[in-house]
């Protein structure tokens, strides 16, 4: 598959979600979109970036711009991580990796000296036209929600 970068269409998606809703991009076709990838749910820093979305929410819903948050955990986890910290905002569950191998984050990392297959956090702003207007890679979780406001704020 070919590297994605901004300005290609964003690949399709679909995928259960907390609150028992269910995300995808035909849903969201013709609006702005914000898909964050994250490692593990109620983990520190993915914690401080939900928690920064979930702040910043309110500013991205006046711009349009819908948030989910892909990790590969099942859907007990998720739900409960979205109730611990008042998250609105869908968490969808990417168990099988198919929507993470489709935006390359499904990579190879490794932690102390083992190597496993893991969820990059990287996120993606898709515009109304389907294309990805910013791809962060590596994101940092305490600054991310303020990065994501400038851009969304641009498109």
């Amino acid at each position: 598959m070919s590297e994605l970068a901004e300005g290609k269409k964003a690949p399709a998606f679909r995928m259960k979600a907390s609150g028992g809703r269910e995300v995808s991009s035909a849903a969201l076709k013709g609006r702005p979109y914000l898909l964050y990838f994250y490692p593990k749910a109620d983990t520190p820093g993915c914690t401080k970036q939900a928690c920064g979305m979930q702040e910043a929410l309110p500013q991205l819903g006046k711009i349009g711009i819908e948030v989910i948050g892909v990790s590969p955990d099942p859907l007990p986890p998720i739900e409960k991580f979205a109730k611990k910290y008042g998250l609105e905002f869908p968490l969808a569950s990417d168990e099988d990796h198919k929507v993470a191998e489709a935006y390359g984050v499904w990579v190879q990392k490794s932690m102390y000296g083992k190597t496993y297959m893991g969820m990059e956090r990287t996120s993606f702003l898709v515009g109304a036209d389907g294309k990805i207007a910013r791809i962060w890679r590596k994101v940092k979780p305490e600054q991310h929600a303020a990065q994501v406001l400038e851009a969304a704020a641009a498109l």
